[in-house]
């Protein structure tokens, strides 16, 4: 099992369609995808900003952007299929098809580790490879990435959020950081071919 994560700045993008084209015909029983925040996400920073509200409620918000996000993914590609726990998800993988999260079981009614700006969806994704044991995890971002900078420099740059790379130590599968324009080599890593790429 895989998760690719789409980067919230996709929403927006011409190239999104193909993505789901792609992860649809070729992800099915084995793909979750995870929609980013995007500007559902930086509508929540706006109004934390302005009202100064605290970080469990940003959180909440930022959950359901999440979760908005996958709403319009499904809403654009209806064969990805809306899944909103691991059985749920499961059960989608096991008919053959591609699972969207809808990742509402992360909110919380008291504060803890993950709620704080320093955990964005990337760190979320990144749990949820975890919690199932995946296999592999591609990003995929709208930034260009030095294909040698390492999960550590990402970070610092903004890239991926500030707890991935310590999350990311130890775990037991490859992951994989994209640019939106290469869906020939997410093509290929669906195919099995060989190929290094990125951290």
């Amino acid at each position: 099992m895989w998760i690719v994560k789409l980067g919230g700045s996709l929403c927006a993008d011409p190239i999104l369609p193909q993505w789901l084209d792609l992860l649809a015909q070729l992800g099915g029983g084995r793909v979750t995808l995870v929609g980013g925040g995007g500007t559902f996400a930086d509508e929540v920073r706006r109004l934390q900003s302005h009202w100064q509200f605290n970080d469990l409620a940003a959180h909440n918000m930022a959950v359901l952007a999440m979760a908005q996000t996958a709403y319009q993914l499904n809403a654009m590609n209806p064969t990805l299929k809306l899944a909103s726990s691991r059985s749920d998800i499961r059960r989608v993988l096991h008919k053959g098809q591609t699972a969207l999260w809808l990742p509402f079981e992360l909110q919380r009614e008291q504060a803890d580790a993950q709620t704080t700006w320093d955990v964005t969806s990337d760190s979320l994704a990144l749990d949820l490879a975890r919690r199932l044991n995946a296999e592999r995890m591609v990003v995929v971002k709208s930034c260009r990435i030095e294909p040698k900078a390492t999960l550590a420099q990402l970070s610092e740059e903004g890239i991926v959020d500030k707890r991935f790379a310590s999350l990311a130590e130890g775990a037991a599968f490859p992951i994989e950081i994209l640019h939106k324009d290469e869906l020939d080599a997410m093509r290929a890593l669906l195919f099995g071919e060989i190929r290094m790429l990125g951290v």
